[in-house]
């Protein structure tokens, strides 16, 4: 499929300065019929569950706030190799779904390509990890009850419709691991409204929900969780680890010293972080170590195993959302420098055009690269080869895609 450009159906800019982490924001229509059809469906529901072995909790039932036990809507069924797996039991499944319970089913962005890409336009614009869960309902029993996230949430209503209750936060900025809870909602929503195939929804985490498929129809929808991962904790966590360069860093605390010493090492630290946290770029080389590290969704290039051929119909593309490209000067040599996947990989400079056409979400076909790059197909094959190997490509030979 072709890029959604979701960014641009969220308001761009204007949504990273006026709306990211600070409010809701709703889009009716953010996305038309057609898209929605090329995106998912429930078709696409039921192929999954039928080819992939969705072990609990990963497919779950949930209904008033509590997981339905598995035993409810699976078969335990023993393999010749005596492993024993839970296989879901269609009649079982629809009498719990019309009794009221909702089915989920995680990263589904993991298991449907479009989706995938979904994700990925989104890492790449919010320079954060994105995972994708699935959400199925047909009435109107709550399947979660009034709840908060720990994530960010961009939810696209996909098949039916579902009713959105919005109480707002009680805490600011939440976090899985905090050091308290926050607060009940208030009684009444500050927002209430009605998702319908095509609408966009954002929610900062921490923001107080209640949600039932209420309109007299099922509704079929995708949550986009953006994990934060950009938080100040972390940035004295990854900060740590830069200022290991420095002997202070590294040595023992004066715990057995008098009080006199341990002030003079403790003002040392202090000023040593300080002077750290006064780098004009630090924001900027933090960010880009993240999403360096950041492994995306690995896929083999098999049958290639050990050098990508130089067909210019074979399709290629990045593995991660958040890989970046920069001019790098190595030995006097001006070069381009892809890093991404917890790798990276040097090329002359000319070969630029080529990565930037790949940090375009989706597939590529070779010879488009090699024509960009304005490079034969063998040496376009030839980089490529060197990313499969660094796990920041993926081919195929291709076909749709």
């Amino acid at each position: 499929m072709t890029r959604l450009r979701i960014a641009e159906r969220l308001g761009q800019d204007d949504f990273l300065g006026q709306t990211l982490h600070r409010d809701y924001r709703h889009v009716p229509g953010a996305l038309s019929r057609a898209e929605l059809g090329a995106l998912f469906s429930f078709d696409v529901v039921n192929d999954i569950v039928a080819q992939h072995r969705l072990q609990p909790p990963r497919l779950r039932l949930a209904r008033d706030g509590d997981m339905l036990p598995p035993h409810r809507y699976t078969t335990a069924v023993t393999t010749r190799r005596s492993t024993v797996w839970q296989r879901v039991h269609p009649a079982e499944l629809h009498q719990r779904l019309a009794e009221g319970a909702s089915l989920v089913i995680d990263q589904i962005d993991h298991l449907h390509e479009p989706i995938g890409d979904l994700a990925a336009e989104l890492e790449g614009w919010l320079r954060a990890p994105v995972q994708v869960n699935l959400y199925a309902s047909w009435t109107a029993t709550e399947g979660f009850g009034t709840h908060w996230d720990d994530h960010d949430v961009l939810v696209v209503q996909v098949e039916g419709a579902k009713r959105w209750r919005l109480f707002g936060p009680t805490r600011h900025m939440p976090l899985h691991r905090d050091v308290a809870d926050p607060e009940p909602p208030p009684d009444d929503p500050v927002a209430e409204l009605v998702m319908r195939p095509g609408d966009a929804l954002y929610l900062p985490r921490g923001w107080w929900h209640a949600v039932t498929a209420d309109q007299d129809t099922h509704s079929l929808h995708l949550t986009c969780g953006i994990t934060p991962p950009h938080t100040g904790s972390r940035l004295l966590d990854w900060l740590a680890d830069e200022l290991l360069a420095s002997e202070t860093f590294r040595v023992d605390l004066p715990l057995h010293a008098g009080q006199a010493a341990q002030a003079q090492f403790l003002a040392l630290l202090g000023k040593e972080v300080a002077t750290a946290l006064e780098d004009p770029h630090l924001l900027d080389r933090y960010a880009a170590a993240q999403d360096a590290a950041d492994v995306g969704r690995l896929r083999p290039s098999l049958p290639h195993l050990a050098t990508v051929p130089a067909d210019a119909g074979l399709r290629v593309r990045l593995t991660t959302g958040r890989a970046r490209a920069t001019a790098v000067t190595v030995d006097g040599e001006d070069l381009v420098r892809i890093q991404g996947a917890g790798q990276e990989v040097d090329a002359a400079a000319a070969a630029a055009p080529l990565f930037h056409r790949l940090l375009q979400a989706g597939w590529h076909q070779l010879g488009d690269l090699a024509e960009v790059a304005g490079v034969p197909v063998s040496d376009a094959a030839a980089l490529v080869t060197e990313l499969v190997a660094a796990q920041m490509a993926t081919v195929h030979a291709g076909g749709d895609s």
